[in-house]
């Protein structure tokens, strides 16, 4: 064995062992914890840059998209707790809309149809992103209205006619 290739095996072997210490000490179990929406995340940039690398074909954009945008959905669960999924839920359909916009935007077919639907899903999206914020936080503003319009009504200055 020359000395370049007892110096490869050295370093194989060296990493090897970091791995394992790394393993065994939880360092991957706690960044596979954190970062496992980057399983979908990179998949979905992959396809960006083939299809703009014009590897694939331009109909990849629409999942390029979903994966994308859903993947940043799931970090945001992961990292600050499942709690705002339940106002965030809607933007699951936003992926949608995303994936299929940028497929009217860049690829091959300029379908009217194409952006209409794209455009709608991000428009039930938005409008279902706001009813879900009404339903958990409209007794709070209904209540805020009310003492806002009780005190304006209590410190005005009645007209004399």
């Amino acid at each position: 064995m020359n000395r370049q290739s007892s110096y490869s095996v050295g370093i194989f072997i060296l990493i090897a062992g970091f791995v394992i210490l790394l393993g065994k000490l939880g360092v991957f179990a706690v960044l596979g914890a954190m970062f496992w929406p980057l399983f979908i995340l990179v998949p979905g940039i992959l396809l960006h840059v083939l299809v703009f690398g014009r590897v694939i074909p331009s109909i990849a954009l629409i999942p390029a998209g979903i994966l994308t945008v859903v993947s940043i959905l799931l970090l945001i669960g992961n990292w600050f707790g499942w709690k705002p999924m339940k106002y965030l839920w809607p933007f699951f359909l936003l992926a949608v809309a995303v994936g299929l916009y940028e497929y009217h935007l860049f690829g091959s077919s300029r379908s009217r149809y194409l952006w209409l639907a794209s455009v709608s899903l991000a428009l039930l999206s938005v409008l279902l992103f706001g009813m879900t914020l009404l339903w958990t936080w409209g007794a709070y503003l209904l209540a805020a209205a009310l003492i806002v319009l009780g005190s304006w009504l209590v410190v005005r200055k009645p007209r004399l006619w």
